[in-house]
């Protein structure tokens, strides 16, 4: 993956709702689709569209929002089922992080395994960021090694999970961060080996 220390100056959408679940951010019909057709068009659908396919005015689809790498919501964004999907569609579409007072505890994990921040703000640094967006800000600044996300009068301070953090800075899947340990795993092996040599198989069998 690709690292992920700043977004300098991003288009940065308002997403005034809590509670968006994955079957919204999602919805499942389109995941008949194979990921490498892009998923990005998929977007919170149901959300976006009507029955009759018009545009519901979502901020997503003001052309003053085109190529939004930062979504604002508001409490529990990516709660229920746990699919990966609702990740891909996000950064399908451009989205790099997610800024939100709590997320679903499998959608953020899935996040960061795909290169997605989800930033943990109070709720009250979450209204007054959506209410500079819906005010007309049209970008934000998130510098994940200061944890923090600039564009109002005063930085708005985030916060992620330390190992989580880790893996974005350093563009790390779980693999990737295992292997960063080798040495140390190396050394545990080869000390281990000698301290219980009984352990070891017998070549003779």
């Amino acid at each position: 993956m690709e690292p992920l220390r700043r977004l300098d100056r991003a288009v940065a959408c308002p997403l005034p709702l809590a509670n968006v679940d994955t079957d919204q951010i999602i919805p499942a019909r389109f995941m008949k689709q194979p990921r490498q057709a892009g998923y990005g068009g998929f977007l919170l659908h149901d959300l976006r569209f009507g029955p009759d396919g018009a545009a519901l005015g979502l901020s997503l689809d003001d052309p003053a929002r085109a190529g939004a790498g930062v979504l604002v919501a508001r409490r529990n964004f990516g709660g229920g089922s746990s699919r990966e999907a609702a990740v891909y569609a996000l950064v399908d579409f451009g989205v790099r992080c997610v800024v939100a007072p709590s997320f679903g505890d499998i959608f953020a994990s899935n996040a960061v395994n795909n290169g997605l921040l989800p930033a943990v703000v109070s709720e009250a640094d979450a209204e007054r960021l959506i209410a500079a967006l819906e005010g007309g800000l049209d970008r934000l600044s998130v510098d994940l090694e200061a944890c923090r996300i600039e564009g109002l009068p005063e930085p708005v301070s985030f916060s992620v999970d330390p190992v989580w953090r880790t893996k974005l800075l350093n563009g790390w899947d779980d693999l990737d961060l295992t292997l960063s340990h080798a040495d140390a795993i190396r050394a545990w092996a080869e000390a281990d080996a000698e301290r219980r040599r009984w352990a070891r198989p017998s070549s003779s069998c």
